[in-house]
């Protein structure tokens, strides 16, 4: 069910098209190589890691999102992403976890808890005075290997001092192929056995696992998005969008080195563009329903009367 039993609240703009908020981009270093120009080190305390931070620019006080980048990739290649989300009303925060990194995801899982534990001490520091977060409405989230890890967190594998309310994983991975797992292992192929204590919404790309290659593809089956589902108890909420792969929520425009390793290992639609408003939109939706308890625009989705820009090759609900 959705987490409020009144009839669903409307709201006034499509999930799917950018919000009625301008935002602001904020780029936040770590407290190991800087500290912030508005305050000396006594006054506030830098993060752990680099942040982007997307915040409405309109005064007021908003849920807050963070959200993981996935494997060798930097926050800065969601921005488009992160921009639609926040403007519709939400305080949404990239770390970037590392630069270079192996396979074991351990040193990202403590740093996601430690990024969490600061938000109470420093996140409202480094925001606009008008602009307050909320951190009793606190989601949880990232893409591929940061999916991963962001399941990691919210099975306690790292403990944080504030509480999530929601949980997203986009196109989440757990390991390069079916059967081989990355450290620390988080699917263990029970079904509905995660022990969460949150909503968790999935999306998943079609193309994902299609190999572009001889090589193995970017979200291998045994190890990809349905196999999280698969473990999620209720409420969880699950699509995929057909004819899109692993990346194509990232910006139109990120960097040639990116394009090269990207157009080598992964399938790709014809356009990023449907794919990052799907993605936004129905992260957006889902956030309003366990947030903020608008529960409309989600069941517009869920029922088909709002329709996302992308065919769904799969649509799933646990409620």
């Amino acid at each position: 069910m959705f987490p409020s039993s009144s009839i669903p609240v409307s709201t006034s703009t499509n999930v799917f098209e950018n919000g009625k908020y301008k935002t602001e981009l904020i780029n936040v270093r770590e407290r190991s190589s800087w500290f912030s120009t508005k305050a000396n080190s006594s006054q506030c305390s830098p993060p752990p890691k680099p942040l982007l931070i997307e915040t409405p620019s309109e005064a007021g006080e908003f849920p807050v999102l963070l959200f993981l980048h996935g494997y060798l990739l930097s926050n800065s290649f969601y921005s488009q992403l992160l921009q639609h989300i926040a403007s519709h009303g939400f305080i949404v925060i990239a770390p970037q976890l590392y630069t270079v990194a192996g396979p074991d995801s351990t040193e990202e899982i403590k740093s996601t808890a430690e990024i969490t534990n600061w938000f109470s001490e420093g996140l409202q520091s480094y925001l606009p005075s008008h602009i307050r977060p909320n951190l009793l409405k606190l989601a949880l989230s990232g893409h591929s290997r940061g999916g991963k890890v962001a399941f990691a967190v919210a099975l306690r594998k790292a403990l944080t001092s504030l509480k999530f309310s929601a949980l997203i994983g986009v196109d989440p991975v757990d390991g390069m192929d079916d059967g081989e797992q990355t450290p620390p292992p988080t699917l263990t192929y029970v079904p509905r056995c995660f022990d969460i204590d949150m909503a968790v919404l999935v999306i998943g790309s079609g193309l994902g696992e299609v190999k572009r290659n001889p090589s193995a593809p970017s979200a291998p089956k045994g190890v990809k998005h349905e196999d999280f589902y698969n473990e999620c108890r209720e409420p969880a909420y699950y699509f995929v969008a057909k004819d899109y792969g692993h990346v194509d929520m990232l910006n139109d425009d990120t960097n040639l080195l990116l394009e090269c390793f990207t157009n080598l290992f992964c399938k790709h639609g014809e356009s990023r563009e449907p794919m990052r408003r799907f993605v936004g939109g129905v992260m957006v939706a889902f956030l309003r329903a366990y947030l903020e308890d608008k529960s409309m625009d989600l069941e517009s989705i869920k029922v088909g009367h709002l329709a996302a820009p992308v065919v769904l090759q799969k649509v799933d609900f646990l409620v």
